[in-house]
């Protein structure tokens, strides 16, 4: 890998700062719309991203313009969680117990939909769900995790157990998770079986909604719950700046640190990374002065 100048570095990170800007800059109103179309008599004000102003001039020549800049970074990555927080929270605690769930969905679909937007969601982005266990109860939260792999192979209680803790899920134990299948087995998602000490799972049925419920979830629900997985992985991915930077560099130790997190992509090493510059930066203008 070549190794980037301090100059080269900064010029790399306008770049990643302006893709970021413009991710937001479209992806934060196209939420908003749509959850005022359809969840707004829940919540009035979701948490939305904020947007990131930018000069570039100014980022490459006025330090302190730089590290506000970066702060509101920072603090955007907070925001995605929270949209996403607020996003699944409204769900799983309003919508789902209201009339207008009921009215617009069929019995059949009101149940499969609880399931479907837990895969969807905390299926896809398992670095969000390890910070959240909260907002989706649980027996969905374990559907939602391990749905493909009931689905192709069966699961037994004691690896569904094993699949929670990676979530960092504490105070659960082996019959909790037998409780909390019990319970899925009753909604008809799963089939339970005893193999020696322990119950084996299968999916009984696919978390498919009707023709009419599927066009429906596709006009009112899906463009929100699509978004948390659209925007985790194009706002936190920032790869550009994972670079060896020139031993010359100021605090060239400090800086090549937290560029080793770069490397991953998700909400916890980009807000660490944002964190982290806007330090390094601080320190530099403390250096200078």
């Amino acid at each position: 890998m070549t190794n980037v100048s301090e100059t080269e570095f900064l010029n790399r990170l306008l770049e990643v700062v302006y893709k970021l800007s413009n991710i937001v800059k479209t992806q934060s109103p196209r939420f908003k719309t749509k959850w005022d179309e359809y969840l707004k008599p829940f919540d009035e004000n979701p948490h939305i991203v904020r947007q990131i102003p930018l000069d570039k001039n100014r980022f490459l020549n006025d330090i302190d313009y730089r590290i506000n800049v970066l702060k509101t970074v920072e603090q955007a990555t907070v925001d995605g969680f929270y949209s996403t927080k607020t996003l699944l929270k409204t769900l799983y605690s309003s919508y789902f117990n209201s009339e207008l769930f009921k009215k617009d969905f069929s019995e059949e679909d009101q149940q499969i939909l609880k399931y479907l937007i837990a895969k969807e969601i905390l299926g896809n982005l398992i670095q969000y769900n390890k910070l959240d266990h909260e907002s989706v109860p649980l027996k969905y939260n374990i559907i939602g995790r391990n749905y493909t792999l009931i689905k192709l192979q069966g699961l037994a209680d004691f690896e569904i157990l094993e699949s929670l803790n990676k979530l960092n899920i504490k105070n659960i134990e082996l019959i909790d998770v037998n409780n909390l299948m019990k319970e899925i087995e009753e909604d008809g998602i799963v089939n339970m079986e005893k193999k020696g000490e322990h119950n084996f799972f299968t999916l009984n049925k696919e978390l498919t909604l009707t023709t009419e419920g599927k066009n429906l979830y596709s006009q009112l629900l899906q463009p929100l719950v699509d978004w948390p997985t659209l925007f985790f992985r194009s706002f936190y991915n920032i790869r550009e700046l994972n670079v060896t930077i020139d031993k010359n560099a100021t605090f060239h130790d400090y800086l090549q640190k937290i560029l080793l997190k770069t490397a991953t992509q998700g909400f916890s090493p980009t807000n660490y990374v944002f964190k982290n510059l806007v330090k390094y930066y601080e320190k530099i203008k403390e250096e200078a002065n």
